[in-house]
């Protein structure tokens, strides 16, 4: 692939975006009938289903606690979801990701309600475009939700980068491949910070601008996770109001 003379043009992004703006975004809830609770989420070109099973008994036993739920979540690329075949299995990047989302959804559950049990979440790629944790994040969230999972919050996630000396919201495939800054934030409704990675290079200023960028972003998609969880439950939600 041949890397783009300019990512951005008069405020235009290649794929017709502005700076601030995320890609078109697609949710169903309850995809799969065997998982407690699941999530098919689109992202731009990002296809993930999400889903969760538990509280359930912790095997081995050994790694129950006994004060509260285990959190545990697999992130995995389909081997059909890059260009290039992936060789199948986990590697290191699935095993990080897998890590750090974890750690951002492991602060909203209300894991001291369900000792000695395990609550399993996993995320399948099915196509990938730039951006797959926080897309596989965004659809955990629902897929929680949805298995009626205690949470404190919903997560929500984006990330921002630097492309030509320009902030953006919401990397596609190019401009993360060719960008001078990839910023992946997750935070919940009441703007706590779950998840902030970096890969490049920010100034201070540019920092602050990116992170408050990040924050209207995961505002927005907030407000799609909300909207998909009262259609599927209207009845059960009308007058409730999800964090």
């Amino acid at each position: 692939m041949n890397k783009p003379e300019n990512l951005i043009e008069n405020g235009i992004r290649l794929d017709g975006r502005k700076p601030d703006e995320l890609r078109p975004i697609k949710i169903e809830v309850g995809v799969l009938n065997r998982a407690d609770g699941s999530c098919y989420f689109e992202f731009g070109g990002n296809k993930v289903i999400a889903a969760v099973y538990g509280p359930r008994e912790v095997h081995p036993r050994h790694m129950q606690k006994s004060t509260s739920a285990v959190v545990r979540y697999r992130y995995n690329m389909a081997s059909f979801s890059v260009e290039e075949r992936k060789r199948p299995g986990p590697d290191r990047r699935s095993i990080e990701i897998s890590k750090v989302s974890r750690e951002a959804l492991e602060p909203v559950i209300f894991q001291e309600y369900f000792p000695r049990s395990a609550i399993d979440i996993f995320v399948e790629v099915l196509q990938a475009d730039a951006g797959t944790r926080t897309a596989g994040i965004n659809a955990a969230s629902i897929a929680l939700a949805d298995a009626g999972i205690p949470m404190k919050s919903l997560v929500s996630s984006c990330a921002v980068g630097k492309i030509n000396d320009t902030l953006v919201l919401d990397l596609n495939k190019d401009e993360d491949n060719y960008g001078q800054a990839d910023m992946p934030v997750a935070i919940t409704k009441d703007g706590n910070i779950t998840l902030l990675q970096m890969d490049g290079h920010l100034s201070r200023d540019e920092f602050r601008e990116a992170l408050e960028m990040a924050l209207k972003g995961c505002e927005a998609i907030y407000e799609m996770q909300k909207a998909a969880l009262m259609e599927k439950y209207p009845a059960q939600l009308e007058g409730d109001v999800i964090e």
